[in-house]
């Protein structure tokens, strides 16, 4: 006897989300070891992600009425291609959920927009120690950038940087 699994309904994130969006972030921070790194919260997403100017959508995967996953990303542009792509920063499925095909399904869908909106690309970054994400993500064809490294600014320093004079005295 086969037992009927309930549908998976991927739909984009709302302002009424923000709470569930931020707990499944900080799941995803401690799944790999860097809660400690994220100083988002839930009111920061509510006003850059769903104000006046979203800096980031995200859309919410759902079995049953019951969140199962999200995935937060944004437009981006290659210069050299000369076309938008989108960045997927955050991809997130509950554990009770893995298995159902909900971060490929989530991807896909993004992929889906960017390419209806002209967009030919999709990025992303995995935390380096992250090796079940890494095979996912080669197993979809999404693989690891041969003449690219991620370099990255904050706190303080990225502050002293930005707030430092265009020339130097």
């Amino acid at each position: 006897m086969t037992v009927a699994l309930p549908d998976i309904n991927i739909r984009p994130g709302r302002v009424e989300d923000v709470e569930t969006i931020h707990a499944a972030l900080l799941r995803l921070g401690a799944h790999v070891g860097a809660h400690q790194e994220i100083t988002s919260t839930a009111q920061d997403l509510r006003t850059y992600g769903f104000g006046e100017k979203p800096a980031f959508s995200t859309l919410i995967a759902e079995v049953g009425g019951e969140f199962a996953g999200l995935c937060l990303y944004f437009p981006i542009f290659s210069t050299w291609m000369g076309r938008p792509g989108v960045y997927v920063q955050d991809l997130y499925v509950e554990d009770r959920f893995r298995g159902r095909r909900i971060g490929e399904r989530l991807l896909r869908r993004v992929a889906a927009q960017c390419r209806k909106a002209g967009g030919v690309y999709l990025r992303l970054s995995v935390d380096t120690d992250n090796k079940t994400a890494m095979a996912f993500y080669e197993r979809l064809g999404i693989g690891l950038s041969s003449y690219e490294q991620v370099q990255k600014i904050v706190g303080d320093a990225f502050f002293a940087f930005a707030d430092a004079p265009e020339e130097p005295t």
